[in-house]
């Protein structure tokens, strides 16, 4: 809307105590623990996806510390979403052909599953917002916040949320209505991993200043009807090793859920090194190692999806607070990485924040920076979560697969049992997007196609997720420079964009195929289920993902 701005009406706004960005766990959290402890304040939750739920991707076996102290009393409630205990937690190293169980009793405390559950954490968020509405929180989903407000001195002041109806050359069309900005007294940032508002808050207020860079993962998931013969409900596997070499690291998690249902997914780090690697297809293939492949045998598969993860953990955590607002959950970086885990401490970092403003607020403080936030998360549960585990990321990608494992079990044994590691803090290195190394120097990847039955195509995945956007819309993803993917990217590394996207966004066209001349970049914005790998992975930082119109994207069912 360049250029079209002074001739748009002014936007309406509205007062809130506080508004919140992201309807995850940590904002309902926040928004149900500032009811809770100050019932007249006024919460505002705003949500991107079309529904609570829409587009929460997780595992997902949940560690239930944050749900007993939010809402003590949720396993009494009829509609619990988390029905499903862990009953059984195996761990595996596969090779090409076989693998090898690991002894539950040599994996760390921190490792067992035991009174942990299997479900859906969209299911969690929505019946997370039912409870927060309950207590008066104002809820809007298909609203999806585009723009942090700030004062005459920085601070932030809230949101305003996009304009709907503006066509691909940012004109508005019919029905237009210009979006709304939603101030409070703070404004919690719960956008989940590599938020676009967040990125730009941690940049202005330099908040990664002294920190290491944050790492990420790729986080790929389906959701499988299977025969019954072949369900255990409460079983949990996980499994590293084939078919990513010892060079990548990542995992797999296999859950078996209630109602005949099971969740399979793959999950590939982001400081991968071969340019032609796809995450996608390294999720296909391990699909049919011969230890998994039964599993599947006469199962429909139902949904899928994928979602970037944080990793770097607590070496990589920015500052929370700045004046006007935090940041929450997995915008901040809270999951632990060998538990593959981050609901839990999402939800207590909702709380922590809702307990420090509504007490800044009691005291008559408005727009100012919460400082007591950093303080208290690393010398609480939070902390203690992700110090014990701060070194298993640094030693993976260091040593590789075997002995980078071994190395982090030991050491967060040394943490469990002792309270100190032997490495001290180790630390990351560069950042994701700065690991590829040119097609000159690696072997590429070829996969195999897929068969229908156990493997299958991206389209026909996305078809899937329900992803839909408005198409007569500016494209969400955005370069900053539209030379880089042919001029660059394509003759170093092949473009990668056409790999590590999970779901067909990005492709090079030839005008002649056959002699491959004249290539060109296109971007397939509507089929994009809003990961944010490209933001992260690309090597030229040139991709930008922005919100695109509200209710956009994917729609994941029981995810």
């Amino acid at each position: 809307m360049a250029g079209a701005s002074e001739d748009l009406p002014p936007r309406e706004s509205m007062d809130f105590d506080v508004v919140i960005v992201g309807a995850g766990p940590s904002g309902l959290a926040a928004a149900i623990r500032l009811k809770q402890v100050a019932p007249d304040l006024s919460v505002v939750v705003v949500e991107k996806g079309s529904e609570v739920g829409a587009h929460i991707l997780s595992g997902a076996v949940i560690d239930p510390i944050g749900l007993d102290r939010l809402l003590p009393d949720w396993r009494e409630d009829p509609d619990r979403p988390l029905k499903t205990e862990v009953r059984e937690d195996r761990f595996y190293l596969l090779g090409p052909a076989g693998g090898v169980r690991l002894p539950n009793m040599l994996m760390p405390r921190l490792m067992d599953n035991h009174g942990n559950f299997v479900g859906s954490l969209g299911n969690v968020c929505r019946w997370l917002a039912v409870r927060a509405e309950a207590l008066g929180v104002e809820i809007y989903p298909g609203f999806a916040a585009a723009e942090v407000l700030h004062g005459e001195n920085g601070e932030v002041l809230g949101v305003a949320t996009g304009d709907m109806g503006v066509d691909r050359e940012g004109a508005p069309r019919d029905g237009f209505t210009r979006g709304m900005e939603l101030r409070g007294k703070y404004t919690f940032f719960a956008e989940g991993a590599r938020g676009s508002l967040t990125k730009g808050l941690i940049e202005r207020f330099a908040l990664s200043e002294g920190r290491d860079p944050q790492k990420y993962g790729v986080g790929l998931k389906e959701l499988w009807q299977l025969d019954p013969a072949r369900h255990q409900p409460g079983l949990v596997q996980h499994s590293f090793g084939w078919p990513l070499d010892q060079r990548t690291g990542g995992g797999s998690f296999l859950y078996h859920l209630e109602d005949g249902q099971a969740v399979v997914g793959f999950v590939v780090h982001l400081n991968y090194e071969n340019p032609t690697l796809s995450p996608f297809d390294e999720f296909q293939r391990f699909k049919t190692h011969p230890m998994i492949a039964p599993t599947f045998q006469g199962a429909k598969r139902l949904s899928y999806g994928a979602r970037a993860i944080t990793e770097g953990g607590w070496q990589s955590v920015p500052k929370l607070a700045f004046p006007g607002g935090v940041l929450l959950g997995c915008a901040a970086g809270f999951v632990n990485v060998p538990r593959i885990k981050g609901s839990h401490n999402a939800i207590l970092s909702g709380m922590l924040a809702a307990e420090e403003a509504a007490q800044a607020i009691a005291q008559g403080r408005a727009n100012d920076e919460l400082t007591r936030v950093e303080d208290l998360w690393r010398a609480g549960d939070i902390g203690r979560d992700l110090k014990a585990v701060r070194n298993v990321k640094p030693l993976w990608s260091k040593l590789g697969t075997i002995a980078g494992v071994m190395l982090g079990g030991l050491d967060m044994w040394t943490n469990e049992l002792f309270g100190f590691s032997v490495f001290g803090t180790l630390h990351h290195g560069k950042p994701d997007h700065a690991t590829l190394k040119p097609l000159s120097q690696v072997t590429p990847i070829a996969y195999p196609k897929p068969d229908g039955v156990l493997s299958f195509d991206k389209l026909s995945s996305v078809f899937i997720s329900n992803t839909n956007h408005e198409e007569n819309q500016p494209v969400h993803l955005r370069l900053k420079d539209p030379a880089v993917p042919v001029r660059d990217n394509l003759p170093l590394y092949g473009e990668p964009a056409r790999l590590y996207c999970p779901a067909g966004v990005y492709e090079v066209v030839y005008d002649d195929e056959a002699a491959k001349k004249d290539p060109r970049f296109v971007i397939n914005a509507q089929n994009c289920v809003h990961c944010k790998t490209c933001d992260i992975k690309d090597p030229a930082q040139n991709i930008t993902w922005t919100t695109p119109e509200g209710g956009g994207g994917p729609n994941y069912p029981n995810m």
